[in-house]
């Protein structure tokens, strides 16, 4: 066997454990020890060759009509108590036979029939919220970041279950184990760039929407990838939620802002915590405007600029890029079209 990976593994040339060693690799023996360092030293099994090349990315592998049949490895819980509502991380099980790239999503087709025409129920799709290689790196799993959908009647202050989201209440309410049948992945809209290792991202979410930019914050900022090697730009996450406990694996983002203060930039919007210039609530649009010059000082160097979540940020975020790019001398009109044309401007919403 190769000393040198014996030597990573804590191993001595006969094969023989040497002081000192992690418990981990005492625990799994030697091979096991080894794979497992060889693929953290070089994590690159799910990339293209070059790693930037769009040309083959997976898409629409699997189909409404026969789609595929994913595992729920976990479900949790990710706000706090004061949270305006219920958002979970489920962890599906894909075996590596449902590949994807970050910024895609797969669809969900719960179980059921809809009462309002008698068919089974219709897909839904959700972003992905981890990289290539799920968050245990294997290749075989995937993470989707859902909120529950529920109905409050405004006259009686109670839920209406009749009129809950179906196939979000499916999700969080599913356990390890149960079988999900999945479609996709699909999507090339929220792809990353990866060709110029140093172009700039900004990334603007409400809510859920934060899924896709978890996907490329792991796979520039936490996993190692090819991508992150190459990275020398900076990405600039915005998040807009109602409050503290409505944020979205704030953990994560802190951890990356210490590791790389240079190129990972971090804002929230909490709307009933935080107040605006004007002393309104504190809505994504108005945090976005606090950097105003910066940004269209960015999207002018080639930056690009995503938008995920409710359909209903959008309005406000460009009637702001407008008025700011009005403020400048700008058509925004103009602008917005050369930022489609060059591909800077990429749009989520639902």
């Amino acid at each position: 066997m190769n000393a040198l990976l014996l030597a990573l593994c804590g191993f001595n040339a006969h094969g023989a454990l040497r002081a000192p060693v992690r418990p981990s690799a005492v625990s799994m023996g030697p091979i096991r020890a080894i794979k497992r360092l060889i693929g953290i030293q070089k994590q690159n099994f799910l990339e293209a060759n070059p790693y930037w090349d769009q040309s083959n990315i997976p898409l629409n592998t699997f189909k409404n009509k026969a789609p595929f049949t994913g595992k729920v490895l976990s479900v949790k819980r990710i706000v706090g108590p004061a949270a305006t509502g219920e958002t979970c991380d489920i962890v599906i099980k894909h075996g590596g036979k449902m590949p994807f790239w970050e910024g895609q999503s797969y669809g969900v087709i719960p179980p059921g029939i809809n009462p309002k025409n008698g068919k089974p129920n219709s897909v839904r799709l959700y972003s992905i919220a981890s990289s290539r290689y799920g968050d245990d790196m294997t290749g075989k799993t995937a993470t989707l970041c859902v909120r529950r959908a529920t109905y409050v009647d405004p006259e009686t202050g109670k839920e209406d279950p009749a009129k809950k989201g179906v196939c979000s209440n499916f999700l969080c309410d599913s356990t390890p184990g149960r079988e999900i049948s999945m479609t996709g992945p699909s999507g090339k809209v929220m792809l990353m760039p990866e060709k110029d290792p140093k172009t700039d991202l900004i990334m603007v979410a409400t809510g859920t929407g934060i899924a896709p930019y978890r996907g490329f914050i792991r796979r520039l900022f936490v996993e190692k990838t090819p991508a992150a090697a190459a990275y020398e730009g900076q990405a600039w996450l915005f998040l807009g939620v109602a409050n503290s406990d409505s944020l979205l694996y704030d953990d994560e983002w802190q951890a990356a802002k210490r590791s790389f203060p240079s190129n990972f930039r971090l804002d929230y919007a909490l709307s009933r915590e935080q107040n605006n210039k004007s002393g309104g609530k504190m809505y994504i649009q108005d945090k976005v405007e606090e950097y105003a010059d910066e940004i269209f000082a960015k999207l002018e160097n080639g930056a690009h600029m995503y938008f995920c979540g409710l359909k209903g940020m959008m309005p406000g975020i460009t009637e702001m890029l407008e008025r700011v790019a009005q403020s400048k001398g700008i058509s925004w009109e103009e602008k917005l079209e050369e930022l489609k044309k060059n591909g800077q401007w990429h749009v989520e919403v639902y």
